[in-house]
């Protein structure tokens, strides 16, 4: 298989330039800050759960924990895109 690919997700797109790497990092970086924010938010909201008189912002938590976790994969299609977006296509097509 060719080191360059035309194709989202394939393994090659992150490790083809340095700056794919460094397009990769950022983007592994802010889907893991997303990720643990998520999670904080649940075990907070779950604590929060526990009294009633705080049960309005566990579910606030919850809330943002699950548009969070819907943030997860935008994330990733959005790092493909951006990956694709930089490639040389001249490149490609003299490979084929």
């Amino acid at each position: 298989m060719s080191a360059l690919s035309s194709k989202m997700f394939d393994p090659g797109n992150a490790t083809c330039s340095p700056a794919s790497k460094r397009i990769y990092a950022w983007y592994a970086i802010a889907y893991t800050v997303v990720d643990v924010a998520a999670a904080v938010l649940f075990v907070i909201g779950s604590i929060l759960f526990f009294r009633e008189s705080t049960t309005t912002i566990a579910t606030w938590m919850f809330l943002i924990g699950s548009v969070l976790f819907g943030v997860r994969p935008c994330i990733s299609l959005v790092r493909e895109w951006h990956l694709l977006r930089i490639r040389d296509y001249g490149d490609l097509a003299a490979e084929a």
